[in-house]
């Protein structure tokens, strides 16, 4: 067992760096603090609710009452959303110390653990009477997926000070796991990876190398087609190609990336190069050819999958919330692993541009799908309303199928955790925001900082040393890509620093003060040629942030169809407000085909753009990301 609270979501046994707990790094403000309160008051709560209220919650009591089948609701994986909601409940206490939510945790606890079979076994659609034999459906069931949720929330919960009944249930299920799975056991895979983070983490947090073994063998069987050929082919699954034979990311976008994630952690524990290295290529195709300028992944509605290089539409762009969180996830353990920047510049790019797109400011609607291009302004949903869609023009309160709210709620509890890490030498920065950090270093020398910005609004960064002994310590920062310009200021000295790490060492005295500038000029994007969706078209962003036009900024709130850019004019900027200068067309409706220009007048306009995370936040609108040239 590791040590009573270290709050990380994420402990492996070796890499080139170490993170940092909840116990460690906390969130004071700014940005991501505001939305961790909105997270704590409104969204966990939110999820719990929603939950009760159709019957996902009394799945577990009519699994004791014997009311199932014919009692039972919802999707066959819902058992998963609700722990992945006590994931975010249990990194919530050690956060701020909920009451709520510990009293949340333990009351899911007290209906949940007693639906648990003598043998381990425990899920609310399969094994009694009526209802399909275990482990008859590893393509659909989810049963391995669930299980996978349910030790992750165990992980947090033990990670944060709480060894109890919830952490001895999901015990049992992964030691049923490998009893069932097991070598001479059922030698198959189920159909959502997820089992084998969870299987994992569990071996870091007990010391039981058998769940690691277990995961091992989940990655080395993927890929043998032991899953059905469905409709979308074996590549939904992932089981088509071995994992370490693939390469770039295929298939059901968050099925790909939870299983790459897994296989990371497979790798170091394990010691396994050659797995790790076949991660970092296909991570590399992927993002080069098969990820939106948001970060997003996942380009088609059909199947929830990628699609083949540079097939990039933006209005179809799926770009599921629960990619972006797996997209985060895989960042950071390849970040972990190599100490390489370019992992925590994608995990900023996705977590400002998808992740924090999903919830609406006040925490109680989330977008599940993230286009960059919206043709219809839609109409504001019901509170009430659950939608059966997993992509709308506003945001939804619930959906039938709500991975994406249960993992904003999980996410969020525990960003702290994702900004810092340490080494012997001393303490890395990769995501600002408004924080304090406190931890140890090589030979258990204390150090700390607190960190002063308003950024991604605002460029400076004010890091000030909180602890020390006095003897020479390095703090590296992340200089992102997209920074023309950076300077770094300490002891009255400054210099200017280029993209990638930026590192300070010296004998700090409480008190000093490092400063990063980051040069937040707003700036235009082209994209990839081969990219032909968005050909003739630009973008705009403005330091992390991508950048949108909403039709309720144009006059008369024309659709943003209507508007081409200049991009040879600048960007104008008053007060962090950017506009792009271009023209407003009128055209004529004809026949089709139709011979002649039809566009019959145009208009001047220097345009407002939005941070595309605040898109829809002003009710019904189009928008766009990628803005035509004319």
């Amino acid at each position: 067992m590791s040590k009573p609270f270290d709050g990380r979501p994420v402990v492996p046994g070796s890499g080139r760096l170490r993170p940092l707990g909840i116990d460690e790094a906390e969130i004071t403000g700014g940005f991501w603090g505001d939305r961790q309160e909105v997270n704590s008051s409104a969204t966990i709560e939110h999820c719990h609710d929603w939950m009760e209220r159709l019957g996902w919650v009394g799945n577990f009591r009519a699994a004791v009452e014997g009311r199932l089948p014919q009692d039972r609701n919802g999707v066959v994986f819902t058992d998963s959303d609700i722990y992945k909601m006590m994931e975010g409940a249990a990194w919530e206490v050690g956060r701020s110390g909920s009451s709520d939510s510990d009293h949340r945790f333990s009351s899911l606890t007290s209906v949940i653990a007693p639906v648990q079979e003598p043998d381990g076994y425990l899920n609310t659609v399969f094994g009694r009477p009526g209802q399909p034999d275990r482990y008859s459906d590893l393509e659909w069931g989810h049963e391995l997926y669930c299980y996978g949720h349910m030790l992750q929330a165990a992980v947090a919960r033990a990670r944060t000070g709480h060894d109890d009944e919830f952490v001895d249930v999901a015990r049992r299920v992964a030691d049923h796991v490998c009893n069932t799975f097991g070598g001479g056991g059922i030698e198959r895979v189920g159909g959502h990876p997820e089992i084998e983070l969870g299987l994992v983490e569990m071996a870091r947090l007990t010391g039981e190398e058998r769940y690691l073994h277990q995961a091992k063998l989940f990655i080395d069987r993927r890929g043998h087609q032991t899953l059905a050929d469905i409709h979308w082919g074996r590549s939904y699954f992932q089981d088509d190609v071995p994992v370490r034979d693939q390469v770039a990311f295929t298939g059901h976008a968050v099925r790909a990336l939870y299983l790459a994630s897994a296989a990371v952690d497979v790798a170091v524990e394990t010691g396994d190069e050659v797995l790790l290295e076949a991660i970092v290529r296909q991570w590399e195709q992927t993002i080069a050819k098969r990820t939106y300028l948001t970060g997003g992944m996942g380009s088609h509605h059909d199947g929830e999958k990628f699609g083949e290089n540079f097939v990039l539409p933006p209005d179809r762009a799926y770009s599921e919330t629960c990619a972006g969180i797996a997209s985060v996830m895989l960042a950071w353990r390849l970040l972990l692993a190599t100490g390489e920047t370019r992992y925590a510049d994608l995990a900023e790019r996705t977590l400002l541009n998808v992740v924090a797109t999903s919830p609406a400011p006040d925490g109680r609607a989330f977008f599940y799908a993230n286009p960059l291009h919206q043709r219809v302004p839609g109409v504001v949903p019901s509170p009430d309303f659950v939608s059966n869609r997993a992509a709308s023009s506003l945001r939804e309160p619930w959906f039938a199928v709500s991975c994406c709210p249960t993992n904003v709620a999980r996410t969020y509890a525990s960003l702290a955790a994702y900004l810092a890490t340490s080494d012997d030498s001393g303490l890395q920065i990769h995501q600002y925001a408004e924080s304090r950090i406190s931890t140890t270093i090589g030979g258990g020398r204390r150090v700390g900082v607190e960190i002063t910005t308003a950024y991604p609004d605002e460029g400076p960064i004010s890091i000030r040393v909180t602890e020390t002994d006095g003897s020479p310590w390095a703090l590296t920062l992340r200089v992102p890509p997209w920074s023309r310009e950076a300077s770094v200021e300490v002891g009255g000295e400054r210099r200017q620093v280029g993209p990638g790490q930026v590192v300070v060492e010296r004998g700090f005295a409480v008190d000093d003060v490092v400063a990063l500038e980051l040069d937040m000029t707003p700036r235009w994007t082209w994209p990839d040629p081969r990219v032909d969706s968005i050909r003739g078209c630009v973008a705009v962003e403005r330091g992390p942030l991508v950048l949108c036009v909403e039709s309720v900024d144009l006059p008369g709130g024309q659709s943003v169809d209507t508007l081409r850019v200049d991009p040879g004019s600048d960007l104008e900027e008053s007060d962090g407000a950017v506009r792009a200068r271009g023209s407003l067309l009128t055209f004529e409706d004809r026949p089709w085909p139709t011979p002649g220009p039809v566009v019959s007048g145009s208009s001047e306009v220097a345009v407002p753009l939005t941070p595309y995370h605040r898109w829809a936040n002003r009710g019904p609108s189009t928008m766009r990301v990628w803005m035509p040239v004319g």
